[in-house]
């Protein structure tokens, strides 16, 4: 009996340590002018780590607004937000003053209270379950809330992650974390009691419990957050069907969506709660969850003063609160590591969505209702592929999408290093799609029984989802493969190989490109279009599978359809069983790029007109290839095109090859030839042929760094003028190029760095340029380029491959000037950065070596001033120093530009008289260019 109750007593006792949580009393005082919060605060922090510890780490996360080079202001810079960096002083965020006591009133050292963590040095060693009572004082000056949507705005004040608090995460309080304002919890499980002094009318809301006016106390499992206003915001009591729950809402409704949102959120509670099983007291949705978690792709499509709608505003509402709803659910119910662990809540919030969509939105368009729109009785998105897309195939093609481009991320990578679209697509979108296939191959309830039992099981406690992935292998070990699939990037393929009839049966051979044992879905259809589906079962190591089936009327095979399962390419996943295309795929012809169609080989016709030069003048004609919205290994492109400008037969044509490594140094390695024929003067053609290989190595999708090498050798032809004949011209000749290239294109420092070599039998050149840009003030830049050009040998007959000072010689037709061969008049006076980068028309050009810099300055808006130097020499000739200066007008900055020279070593140039022919322009008509630049920081 004595050992029964020794026993019974170290049960408890071990159970009151394991239950220990944190707690933390606030008393926080708002300034009148709400810039500044005075905090009393107690704290009693537990050893929850299983060693002796000497220190306490707290977090001060409002330091990661104080300064520029914080992780916060770098992540910002990333997201190409220049906001944070270019802060006035009093917008910034800081800790002005600190005192920390322990419970004998004794003052704790702290070095910097700058720093985003305190390491606390303890008098006394902190066992295992015992605590310490810390009394903290500090006042907070609160950063402006434009930067993360937290901080203070004559609008109201958000407050999350400003209070000192221990890191959970972190129980052995060793490791440093700082802020990277990626929602992430650090105070969860923690005991709260906060009073509030606020200013008078002010309101106040909060997640936690709300006990009296501006009191709150309560057990959370995620981080506290308060909003605190001159008005009231609106809130939605559910109480129905066993659900009492207050959702509760940081921002006004407009009276249209509220009474949406009292119809749906009933419904969706309901939905949810069926299949995670449970559902809190409240939900607080602050206006920044609702804009990071709503639901991408339902908005109207604005141009100029013209919208179309999509979805129904109802539709919109239903659709977005769903994931709001859901993911907040999910935060409140699950602890987890965000930076580890962000694709399991993500991944079960968008299992959620496709399971919603399939139950009341299974025959939406992803273009909603808008291919039902007519112009002149005609309905015109029809024609497009896009238009028959289901809304549920977003998450596959969205995978589909950033793997053709091999800027995919593992799932379980780090949160701080994914990209912004890897977060939606790979964390989010890949991993739902995963739990969806493996919960429609076991049951969906027995899925959803699974997912219910672990998040009941692991209330209030830090969760490894790993476990789940393993207890989901338990019941169904065809998911087993998972645990490995999240760690890599996965390139999987199912291919359907052949269909052979014998008999009644139908024998189909599959292939996949993995050795892991994952199950495939196939799915027969008649003519009639009735279907019939199959699990296919496939064991480690087995690449090819021959399934039989009986034959009936199948008429097409599909594997995996509907984009269920993340593939690497879905192209190979349809054949036909009878008629002409049997054990082939279909060839269809479009006029218009568009989302691919993976049942058929598609081949764009595009008609074409564009102006390419004064000599050829419009191109009229039609463009043939295979290229859609989605990028792709093997690409071809045919554009015959009439010349107006000669009446003749132009055009160009190329072909392709990208090899696309998932987990290599190489991001791609693309192989091509290419030809074209045009004209670069009155009545004189050239002809173009090219080989190519470039290699563009791996990057981090978040970082803005590329590198690459290209090779290639280009073979032209010219048609030569009588004098240029006379003169011993050069009409054939091959180039060899080979070049390294170095860019980081970050918003504040912009920098880049080429090194490449030319040569053919009559000279060998080198030329090296740098690049840098520094945005020194919102808008402002000033910017420095360095080119050296340099001839290892130069046996030329005449200028033709010097380089230039203030023209190009575009000997190898690569830089789309308006008037190649234009020595007077508007066309000439087109203006290329390369070379010596001169914009005055000095005289010249260079066949020995030349060196120059040239520099560039905001000045007021879109006026800028430069000025150019350097130093060249010609064979057998002195060496000269040149120079000019003068004023750019950035009407379009990059793209279109106009120099008007000032003073250079001709002169002061507005003296001269022919001063309107000096003035130079850039033009650049290239718009994979304009849709490049306007979409990085995205990935």
């Amino acid at each position: 009996m004595k050992r029964i109750s020794i026993c019974l007593i170290l049960f408890l006792g071990v159970v009151e340590v394991s239950a220990q949580k944190d707690s933390i009393y606030i008393e926080a005082q708002l300034s009148s002018d709400k810039k500044t919060l005075a905090v009393n605060q107690e704290l009693v922090y537990y050893n929850n780590s299983e060693k002796d510890i000497s220190s306490i780490k707290l977090l001060n996360w409002v330091s990661a607004y104080h300064k520029r080079g914080t992780s916060l202001v770098y992540r910002k810079l990333e997201d190409r937000n220049t906001d944070l960096h270019f802060a006035k002083t009093e917008e910034l965020g800081k800790l002005l003053s600190l005192s920390i006591k322990n419970s004998d009133q004794l003052e704790i050292p702290v070095n910097n209270i700058s720093d985003e963590n305190f390491f606390l040095p303890l008098s006394n060693t902190l066992k295992p379950g015992e605590s310490i009572k810390l009394q903290l004082q500090y006042q907070i000056q609160l950063p402006d809330k434009k930067f993360t949507g937290y901080g203070t705005s004559d609008k109201n004040i958000a407050l999350k992650y400003f209070f000192i608090v221990p890191d959970h995460f972190d129980p052995d309080n060793i490791s440093k974390r700082n802020y990277h304002d990626i929602e992430e919890s650090v105070s969860f499980n923690t005991y709260w009691t906060v009073n509030f002094d606020l200013p008078v009318n002010h309101f106040i809301e909060s997640n936690l419990k709300q006990i009296q006016m501006n009191s709150f106390k309560g057990y959370l499992d995620s981080d506290p957050e308060f909003l605190i206003s001159q008005n009231e915001y609106p809130s939605i009591n559910v109480d129905t069907e066993g659900i009492h729950t207050e959702v509760k809402f940081g921002y006004n409704l407009k009276p249209e969506e509220k009474q949406n949102l009292e119809f749906y959120l009933p419904l969706q509670l309901k939905f949810i709660k069926e299949r995670i099983g449970f559902l809190p007291e409240r939900l607080f949705i602050s206006e920044k969850f609702r804009e990071k978690e709503d639901f991408f792709g339902n908005n109207d499509i604005t141009f100029w003063k013209f919208r179309f709608q999509l979805f129904t505003d109802a539709e919109k509402t239903d659709l977005d609160y769903f994931g709001i709803i859901a993911k907040k659910i999910l935060d409140e119910s699950t602890i987890t590591d965000k930076q580890d662990y962000h694709w399991f809540k993500n991944g079960l919030k968008s299992y959620l969505e496709i399971q919603y969509l399939k139950n009341f939105y299974a025959d939406a368009k992803i273009l909603g209702h808008l291919p039902e729109a007519k112009i002149l009785g005609v309905k015109p998105l029809k024609l497009f592929h896009a238009s028959k897309v289901n809304l549920i195939d977003r998450y596959g093609l969205t995978y589909q999408y950033i793997v053709a481009q091999n800027l995919d991320q593992k799932i379980d990578e780090k949160y701080a290093v994914l990209s912004n679209f890897n977060d939606m697509a790979i964390s989010s979108f890949e991993t739902g799609s995963l739990f969806n296939y493996s919960a429609e191959k076991m049951g969906y309830k027995k899925f959803n029984t699974l997912v219910e039992s672990f998040i009941k099981r692991n209330t209030d406690k830090q969760v490894d989802p790993k476990d789940f992935l393993k207890e989901l292998a338990e019941v169904d070990k065809r998911t087993a493969y998972l645990t490995d699939f999240i760690s890599r990037k996965n390139r999987v393929n199912f291919k359907l190989k052949k269909i052979k009839k014998e008999n009644d049966s139908l024998h189909i051979k599959i292939y996949k490109n993995t050795q892991a044992s994952i199950p495939v879905k196939l799915e027969t259809q008649t003519k009639e279009g009735e279907e019939k589906n199959y699990w296919v079962e496939t064991e480690e190591n087995e690449k090819i599978k021959t399934f039989s089936i009986p034959a009936l009327d199948v008429y097409k095979i599909t594997l995996n359809d509907d984009y269920i399962f993340p593939e690497s390419k879905y192209r190979d996943n349809f054949l036909y069983a009878k008629g002409f295309f049997s054990n082939t795929k279909k060839i269809k012809f479009k006029l218009i790029k568009d989302i691919p169609n993976p049942e058929f080989n598609e081949i764009y016709v595009s008609p074409r007109v564009r102006f390419n030069n004064t000599y050829d003048k419009f191109l009229i004609g039609f463009n043939f290839k295979n290229q859609s919205f989605f990028d792709q290994k093997f690409l071809y492109s045919v554009t015959p095109t009439y010349s107006t400008g000669t009446g003749k037969l132009t055009g160009s044509a190329g072909v392709s090859y990208s090899f696309l490594p998932a987990e290599s140094i190489i991001r791609s390695l693309t192989f091509g030839v290419s030809g074209s024929y045009f004209h670069y003067d009155y009545d004189l053609a050239y002809r173009k042929a090219s080989v190519f290989s470039n290699i563009n190595f791996r990057k981090n999708p978040r970082s803005t760094v590329s590198r690459g090498i290209g090779i290639s050798y280009n073979y032209l032809e010219r048609d030569l003028s009588p004098l240029m004949i006379a003169r011993n011209d050069y009409d054939k000749y091959g180039l060899w190029s080979v070049g390294y290239g170095y860019s980081d294109n970050q918003s504040i420092h912009e920098k880049s760095l080429s090194v490449s070599t030319q040569w053919m039998e009559d000279f060998h050149k080198v030329a090296a340029e740098a690049f840098y840009r520094w945005e020194f003030a919102p808008k402002q830049k000033l910017s420095v380029r360095l080119f050296a050009g340099y001839f290892i040998k130069n046996n030329t007959r005449n200028n033709t491959f010097n380089y230039g000072i203030s023209r190009v010689s575009d000997y190898s037709f690569s830089y789309n000037l308006l008037g190649q061969s234009a020595t007077s008049g508007i066309l000439s006076q087109q203006y290329i950065l390369a070379d010596g980068g001169f914009k005055s028309f000095l005289p010249g050009s260079v066949n020995h070596w030349i060196g120059s810099v040239n520099v560039d300055s905001s000045v007021w808006k879109i006026f800028h001033v430069y000025a150019d130097a350097g130093v060249y020499q010609n064979k057998n000739q002195p060496t000269k120093f040149i120079w000019d200066s003068g004023i750019k007008v950035r009407l379009i900055p990059d793209f279109l530009e106009i120099y008007f020279p000032v003073q250079s070593s001709l002169g002061f140039e507005p003296s001269f008289k022919d001063y309107a022919k000096r003035i130079r322009y850039t033009l650049v008509l290239n718009l994979g260019s304009i849709i490049n630049a306007a979409r990085r920081g995205w990935y």
